[in-house]
């Protein structure tokens, strides 16, 4: 079977002729219809696709469970009823975001950029002024890709890490739209060198700081209410690409139909901290992006897998949210 285009530099997306196999038109269904949808105007599509993402929250509930389990940890303040309006709100987001990047993939960017507002731009303007490296530090939100598309189309090079999607279809049109303006895709499972080597030479990177990579080279840090086994690999990327890491966070409003790009100073004070320090920094930022927006935060990931030795893992848990 032909494999993707790789190197040591990108990887890039590549089109196969097993993909036109009837096994996989149910797929390029899925493409047409977020094409169509992508060219209706936000303000009919965005109700529909609210009221779409509601009733498939309430049908996937492996998914929800995850959700409801994550935000019983983080947010235990919280009533059942508050943490369940917030997951129903994220399933909404969810499609209204993916929506837009599919637009930003099919327009001219220029109709997109009509429709967003950047808070804080000044601080990455000033950056690129003085040809700075940058990180860009993003939680993983419904619409993380969009803002670092915005900027390629701007003319700003950028590269970021990525995970395959499980269905071949989707994972070579969602990378082959995240391309559409240049800049340099890296698998993970390529490793840590070549995003690197992309950061060094120019790439304003992206990195997401919230993924689960087990215990070996995590810290265990504060994570809302809960903690949670954090990477603390940022610091190490700062000094070895001799970058500024710059928190970052996208917000769809489906009421207004505009994409809010929220941008806070840079974490300079990395440069000498320990990793459990620079861990829970990590973390620090993420929960000053996602309390005002729980709704924008992708809930339905595993965040909390890895336990201190003798703690179960909460999503095996039988006594919480058992499935149906």
């Amino acid at each position: 079977m032909e494999k993707e285009k790789k190197s040591n530099i990108e990887f890039i997306p590549q089109f196969k002729r097993e993909f036109l196999h009837p096994r996989y038109w149910g797929a390029w269904f899925g493409v047409a219809a977020f094409i169509g949808l992508a060219l209706t105007p936000p303000a009919v599509r965005d109700p529909l696709l609210g009221k779409l993402g509601r009733l498939t929250g309430k049908l996937a509930k492996s998914a929800r469970r995850r959700a409801q389990i994550n935000l019983l940890y983080c947010f235990p303040e919280l009533s059942e009823q508050q943490r369940e309006v917030i997951i129903d709100e994220m399933f909404a987001t969810a499609p209204q975001s993916m929506v837009l990047m599919a637009e930003l993939g099919l327009r001219d960017p220029r109709k997109v950029m009509a429709r967003v507002d950047w808070h804080g731009k000044d601080i990455i303007d000033e950056m690129k002024a003085r040809d700075e490296k940058v990180i860009f530090l993003v939680p993983h939100g419904w619409a993380v890709d969009i803002p670092a598309m915005l900027m390629a189309s701007g003319g700003q090079k950028m590269a970021a890490m990525f995970h395959n999607q499980g269905n071949p279809v989707f994972d070579y049109i969602w990378n082959t739209v995240r391309r559409r303006f240049g800049g340099r895709m890296h698998a993970r499972n390529d490793g840590i060198k070549p995003f690197i080597s992309s950061v060094r030479q120019g790439y304003w990177g992206y990195y997401l700081p919230d993924q689960d990579h087990g215990a070996e080279h995590s810290e265990f840090v504060d994570f809302f209410a809960t903690y949670k086994a954090t990477l603390p690999a940022i610091g190490r990327l700062m000094k070895v690409c001799r970058a500024r890491v710059v928190p970052l966070f996208p917000v769809y409003n489906a009421r207004t139909h505009r994409l809010d790009i929220y941008i806070r100073p840079p974490m300079d004070d990395l440069l000498d901290a320990d990793d459990r320090t620079i861990a829970r920094r990590m973390n620090e930022e993420v929960e000053i992006f996602v309390r005002p927006h729980p709704e924008q935060y992708t809930w339905i990931l595993k965040l909390l897998k890895t336990r201190r030795d003798g703690e179960t893992e909460p999503y095996k848990r039988k006594d919480l949210y058992r499935k149906s």
